[in-house]
Formats: C-alpha cells, structure tokens, sequence
C-alpha cells in the first residue's frame, strides 16, 4: 500500500498533537475531576498506538529501507511495534499533564464552592451591602425556596458586633406578620461568620420606587403605610421596635401572584423593650438610624424611645413617597436633626403645591408631632386612622399590576446595577444613607 505523504512526516504525532491540546483546554475550562480526566483521556487516546501499529504495518520494502536506520529497525514488524509504542507514550504523557492542571484548578474550585457554602446553603450572587452585613442570593442543598443570606463579614466580626447581629435575628425570626420580612434559618461557619436566611425579595425598595417614576398617589402611599403600620403593631406588641424605618427598609414585592406587597426589612437596629438590653448591644446612648427619618425623641433622648418613634419614621416615609421630598433637608446631620427637634413640618399640600387628601395629611402631621403623646399611640391606632381614610383600599390589584408593568423594568434594572443613594443632605427623592439599598431583594 503506497503512501500519499512521504514516509518521514507523521500525521498521527499531529492527531495526538491536536488531542492533547483539546484533553488540555477540557481540564482546564471544564470543571472535573482528576480521575475523570484521566479516564477521559485513556480512553480517547485507545485507539492511537493501534492505529500506528496498523499503518507501519502497511509500508512498502522500499520505504522501509528509508526508515529503518531512521529507527533502526530490521522489519516492518519491529517499526510498527515501535511506532505505536511511542504514540501511546506521547499521548499517556499529555493525558498526565491535563490529569494534573484538572486536579489543580478542580481543587481551586472546589475550595472556592466550599468558601461560599454556609451550612445547606451557597452563596451566588452579592445583592447589596448594609450597615451590619453583607447580602447574596442562596441556594439550598436541597429546597429550592428562593433565598438570601445575610452574613457578617470577617472584618467586623468584633464580640459586640457579633452578639449584635445574632440579637437581630434572634429577634426578627420572634416576628411572623407577613409583612415583616421572614427569616428561615441561622448559624455560624466553620471559621466563625455568622449568617441567616431569609426569603429573597421579588421587587424593589420604596426608595428606588420613588426614584424611578417620581411620588406615588395618595391611595398607594395609604396602602404602603398601613401594611407597614401593621407589621410594626406585631413588633411592638411582643416589645420590639426597629428603629430604622425608611424608603430603602420597606421593599415592595410580588408575593403569592399579588404586587405590591410591602415588606419591612432590616431590623439591624432593633431594640428589646420588655427584657431589656445590654447597653454595649444596643448603643442607647448613641444617635442609631438614618438621620433623614429619625424622631426627636431618638436625637435627644434615644434611651426613652418607644414604638410612637417608628411611627414618627413611617411618617416621614408616608411624606416621601407622597411629596418626593424629605421632611427636613440641610447640609449637615447636625442641621437635619435640629430641624426634627424644633422645626414644625410643612404640610404636604403645600410643599407640592397641590391637593392632598386632608385625611392623609392629618395622619402624617400628627404621625410627625414633635411629642410622642401628641402621635398616634400604638401603631394599631395608625392603622385604624388609616382605614377611616378615603384612599384606603382603593390601590387595587389591577392598579399595583399596570404600575408594575409599566415601570417594573426599570425600577428593577436601577436595583441590579446597584444604585443607591447616599446622605447627601438635601431634599431630593433618593437621597438616603449609610448603606445600599435593596439589600435582599431579588436583583
């Protein structure tokens, strides 16, 4: 059988050439393990020494002549044998090599799977950052209940810190109102970081809701108030208060095939008001919350604060939403919480310049009085006012749907790119602080 390539070029050494690097880019792109790598490459590279055997075999006398003292070889059977032997040692070599790379980047990912495993759950994807922890949507080991977990990171991993944030959850997994965000499980790594999970959010927060389509009607900022109020009047009852209600705590979701579900998240600076609480957990004598939403009672005398404050925040919340703009501006912390002291606010009808239903207006008035005694006094009898307004219950399903379908891509665009506001002092819509927002939401 006579050649078509001359007898010194080796077009097998090319195949075994081309396979290598193809078993090489494998082990290197493709997550496996070494044995099967090595196990891949075994049996792919089977049939190569066998079919130089077979084409040595098939030389003519006079080619032989040309390679035999190439090879020195005596016989076509000796070239053939040898032939193939150097074929399988070539390919047995690249199969080692890929074997290693595989078991060195395997390795490398596997540690890297196991440095994002907590517990049955596996950190994917970062969502947002907050003032006591960082945020990644989850996966269980086995349910597949859309999840995301909260967890302190190493570098405040300090006693009080710690202790702190299993208090949170401790407290917030106490709460089971369906607009309180709900919290699955807790635990602590290997290596010390302590984490929850909690449901993971479809929607975005009442900040990023205002800042992309502007003020919301009367009716919705009535709808979004009394569900918060509701949840609250849980958390006060059983002695809690979360001192941190602002836009970018209450997230607006898709729950149940419903939109427009509020949920009240991040109860990071949550307080104890039936058992007390140790003073270096709870900073009681330290100003905790956002400066835009505080009461004055948390300026002036945090220690005496009660759930008439969280009512004192949601109004505030309820006359963002409502105007676009926040009850009191300025350029610094210092001139924001004088104005909470000794400022009177100004009427939402006139801040706009339009109507506003007096109802509503009169809820946040009294919600944003100066003394707690002058507010509502338990979040229950916020909700009972609201219900008495003429707006309640009139953001129906068909409303929150076409808001949601109109605005939803972009409202939950904003959230997966991360933007969020910072305390930048002034009455504009997504002025915020400290932290990103829409922390466990779905992005």
């Amino acid at each position: 059988m006579a050649w078509s390539i001359p007898p010194m070029v080796r077009p097998d050494l090319i195949v075994v050439f081309v396979l290598s690097l193809v078993v090489f880019a494998r082990a290197v792109y493709v997550p496996s393990s070494p044995q099967r790598t090595l196990a891949l490459g075994l049996i792919v590279g089977l049939p190569l020494p066998f079919g130089a055997y077979a084409r040595f075999l098939g030389i003519e006398p006079a080619q032989l002549a040309v390679l035999a003292p190439v090879f020195q070889v005596r016989s076509v059977e000796q070239l053939a044998w040898g032939g193939g032997a150097g074929l399988a040692f070539s390919w047995l070599m690249s199969v080692l090599l890929a074997t290693g790379a595989s078991r060195v980047i395997y390795g490398l990912r596997r540690e890297a799977r196991e440095a994002r495993r907590l517990g049955q759950y596996t950190l994917e994807e970062k969502l947002g950052e907050g003032g006591m922890g960082v945020v990644y949507r989850a996966r269980h080991a086995m349910l597949r209940r859309p999840t995301a977990v909260k967890l302190l990171p190493p570098d405040r991993a300090g006693e009080a810190s710690l202790a702190r944030f299993e208090r949170e959850v401790q407290l917030t997994a106490g709460l089971t109102h369906p607009n309180t965000v709900t919290i699955f499980d807790y635990g602590r790594s290997s290596d010390g970081v302590f984490y929850y999970a909690m449901e993971l959010l479809d929607g975005a927060s009442l900040e990023s809701v205002v800042a992309v389509a502007g003020v919301l009607p009367a009716d919705r900022v009535t709808h979004v108030l009394y569900w918060v109020a509701s949840a609250l009047s849980e958390a006060h009852q059983v002695g809690l208060i979360h001192r941190d209600i602002k836009p970018a705590n209450i997230i607006l979701c898709r729950q149940g095939g419903v939109d427009d579900v509020p949920k009240v998240v991040d109860f990071g600076l949550v307080k104890d008001l039936d058992r007390g609480t140790d003073a270096s957990l709870t900073q009681g004598d330290v100003i905790a919350g956002t400066p835009l939403y505080l009461s004055p009672e948390a300026i002036t005398a945090p220690q005496t604060m009660d759930g008439r404050s969280d009512l004192y925040s949601l109004g505030a919340v309820g006359y963002f939403a409502l105007t676009g703009t926040h009850v009191f501006g300025g350029k610094t912390t210092v001139e924001i919480c004088a104005s909470h002291i000794h400022e009177a606010p100004e009427p939402p009808s006139r801040r706009i310049g339009r109507g506003v239903p007096e109802d509503l207006e009169s809820v946040l008035i009294d919600c944003l009085a100066k003394q707690p005694a002058q507010r509502p006094a338990t979040a229950d009898e916020l909700c009972r006012r609201l219900e008495a307004c003429a707006s309640f219950g009139q953001w129906t399903r068909e409303k929150a749907s076409g808001w949601w379908r109109e605005h939803g891509a972009a409202t939950k665009a904003r959230v997966r790119h991360g933007q969020s506001s910072s305390l930048t002092l002034t009455r504009r819509p997504a002025d915020e602080d400290r932290r990103p927002s829409d922390v466990g939401v779905e992005r």
